[in-house]
């Protein structure tokens, strides 16, 4: 892959990734609510999720979901769904979470397997396969590029969660703490808007 098409899909990688969407709103409201050592657990499951998610994508699936367009919004609007509840769990938290609780940080099981139903994952997958790959080093051109998000993807959800983790204490306070997170639920309902249109 030429070095100005790695620059540019880097760029691409990034952007995506570090702007606000589901599993951004999600790593913030998980850092406030179980401090950044017990989000990192999320924060791998989506790098890993969206990893194979891309490969994929860039293996045959995206070539599926323009055959069978159906595919795609079922798997959209499950992802709704999910988020819906997501936001609901979040909005209706009123405490931070010390150490082990009935409330629990998603998992990387969770986290990985969201990956498959997240509508924003599913643009920014396809869009990059069919943007960045080179058709006569495909396979090598599809590893690329999900190794350009694989370097991207821990600085960019460790942002999200460590500016969740830093107010924290701030936070304590448990009116801020339920408006905070009846905003974030809202702010990640939002942010469904313009994938399931």
């Amino acid at each position: 892959m030429p070095l100005d098409t790695f620059l540019a899909l880097f760029l691409f990688a990034f952007t995506t990734s570090i702007t606000p969407g589901p599993n951004n709103m999600m790593l913030f409201a998980s850092g406030v609510n179980f401090g950044f050592r017990r989000t990192i657990p999320h924060m791998l499951g989506i790098g890993a999720g969206f990893f194979s998610l891309l490969l994929g994508v860039g293996l045959g699936l995206g070539a599926l979901l323009h055959t069978v367009p159906v595919l795609y919004t079922v798997l959209k609007f499950a992802g709704g769904a999910y988020l819906a509840w997501v936001a609901w769990k979040i909005a209706t938290s009123r405490s931070l979470s010390e150490g082990k609780s009935a409330a629990q940080p998603m998992s990387f099981v969770s986290a990985a397997a969201f990956q498959w139903v997240n509508p924003k994952a599913w643009v920014m997958a396809v869009t990059a396969m069919a943007t960045y790959t080179i058709p006569n080093i495909y396979f090598a051109s599809v590893l690329m590029v999900g190794a350009a998000f694989a370097l991207v993807n821990v600085p960019s959800v460790s942002t999200w969660a460590g500016f969740g983790s830093a107010l924290r204490e701030w936070l304590s306070d448990p009116v801020r703490l339920k408006w905070f997170n009846i905003t974030m639920a809202v702010l990640l309902a939002l942010s469904l808007w313009p994938m399931l249109k």
